[in-house]
């Protein structure tokens, strides 16, 4: 959730950064342009009130000329600045350089047109740090009389203002990249801070799907929203807790209530069975039901006990244990005519040697049922990354597709195999004993027929992998 929360909260951040840096980045460059006007419009004003004095005819005139002329020239040595004064029909009173005039088009002809109608350049175009060939036209109108009778036209390079805007925008750009990392980092927190209660009941929703049931939602912050949901799960499982605790009891009451009126009557049974002539068909199919009956009902009691004890975790050597399952059902093997072998290197795991003893005697004993003579049941063991496993193969009828997502039912038991002695509760309790100490059981198709069942285990201890951050085992 957080990959996809996080770029959210990055993207609307990054917005109203950009929303404010690019109006900022256009006010910086204005206000550097404002200044540099104004700064024209002085020297402008300056050289017009000079200007003012210089008339057509009369005495001084060409020292006045002459005066207007020198500060031009020192003008534009001093800064670089092309400037002049032009009367109405556009000749030079004085120039600097000699010789230069208005070129005609563009934004010192504009200037000019301005300054004819008695208004001094306030706005002129915004010069940009990209526009290499930019410069700068400033003109203020030289009055005498009430009259507009000359224009004084300064023509600026901008490469140093150009250069300021950049070096402003290079600060703003600084500032933003700062306010990002800032931002990047409240948002990590951000999410962090949403999520972590999320997180926490996603890992214990995760444990009590695979059999924790005792896990819990410790407080943790965030939202009230959460904390409440989180509270609220609590209470949720408690309830489904204490409604599936009060089933086994059910279970595992009834199974062991009924033992004991089915053996007083499965006795009675085989007294009555002296008093009929031997051989009697009825009699046999009561027994064979009554037997059959007590091992449902044992099987009962242990799944009902498999569901409730915990597991007594502990480091155990997978191949000492297989090897020792192996040669424990070797005898009924042989009797069957069937090979059992098994193979593997030495690996380890965390597991309870009873459940996973009890799990393996399960499965070898369900592929021996279903082996005909002849045929071969191999049970390899080895690890692969974070578990272990013992995957048991046989080369029975297998089964199909629809009956492989039903193995591993309570009661169920396919129509083919009916015959075949069994409760249907024997790999159910094989899960049950291994889901408590977090194990698994699957089951797939041999190639080219027969069944193959691998049993997972964890190599990683509990105590270091934990529960996830935030969860209680109650």
């Amino acid at each position: 959730m957080r990959t996809r929360l996080l770029p959210l909260l990055l993207v609307l951040m990054a917005g109203v950064l950009l929303a404010l840096g690019f109006p900022l980045a256009g006010s910086l460059a204005a206000a550097h342009q404002q200044t540099v006007v104004v700064d024209r419009i002085d020297d402008t004003a300056r050289f017009a009130a000079l200007a003012q004095f210089v008339t057509e005819t009369g005495p001084g005139i060409d020292e006045r000329k002459a005066t207007l002329q020198g500060e031009l020239l020192r003008y534009h040595d001093v800064y670089g600045i092309e400037a002049g004064v032009f009367y109405r029909d556009g000749s030079a009173m004085a120039a600097a350089p000699e010789g230069w005039r208005i070129p005609g088009d563009g934004e010192p002809r504009r200037a000019l047109g301005e300054a004819l109608l008695g208004r001094r350049s306030h706005d002129p175009p915004q010069v940009w740090p990209w526009q290499d060939d930019a410069r700068l036209a400033v003109a203020s109108p030289v009055v005498r009389d009430g009259d507009v009778v000359a224009v004084v036209v300064t023509y600026s390079p901008t490469g140093q203002l150009r250069s300021r805007i950049l070096q402003g925008w290079l600060l703003i750009a600084a500032g933003e990249c700062a306010a990002m990392l800032l931002a990047v980092g409240a948002a990590f927190r951000l999410t962090g801070w949403v999520l972590r209660p999320v997180r926490v009941l996603d890992a214990a929703t995760h444990d009590i799907a695979t059999g924790r049931l005792n896990s819990r939602v410790a407080a943790a912050g965030g939202p009230p929203e959460l904390q409440r949901l989180a509270r609220s799960f609590n209470e949720m499982a408690d309830n489904v807790e204490q409604v599936l605790e009060q089933q086994r009891a059910f279970v595992a009451d009834a199974s062991h209530q009924l033992r004991n009126p089915l053996a007083a009557l499965l006795l009675r049974i085989e007294l009555l069975a002296f008093e009929l002539p031997e051989g009697n068909a009825e009699i046999a199919s009561v027994q064979a039901e009554g037997k059959r009956l007590a091992r449902v009902l044992d099987d009962l009691l242990d799944l009902a006990l498999a569901e409730h004890a915990s597991a007594d975790l502990r480091l155990t050597d997978i191949k000492e244990l297989a090897t020792e399952r192996i040669a424990a059902w070797r005898p009924l093997a042989e009797e069957k005519g069937v090979r059992l072998t098994g193979r593997g290197p030495a690996v380890t795991a965390w597991a309870d040697p009873v459940a996973l003893s009890s799990a393996l005697d399960a499965v070898i004993d369900n592929a021996l049922k279903f082996t005909p003579e002849g045929e071969e049941v191999t049970v390899e063991f080895g690890a692969h990354g974070d578990t272990s496993t013992v995957v048991v193969t046989d080369r029975g009828p297998g089964l199909t597709d629809e009956e492989l997502d039903r193995v591993g039912d309570r009661f169920w038991r396919s129509g083919r195999h009916q015959n075949v002695k069994g409760s249907g509760l024997g790999l159910s309790i094989s899960r049950a004993l291994l889901a408590a100490g977090g194990g698994s059981i699957t089951y797939a198709h041999n190639d080219p027929h027969g069944l193959r069942v691998t049993v997972t285990v964890p190599r990683t201890e509990p105590s270091a992998a934990g529960s996830g951050y935030g969860l209680t085992d109650r």
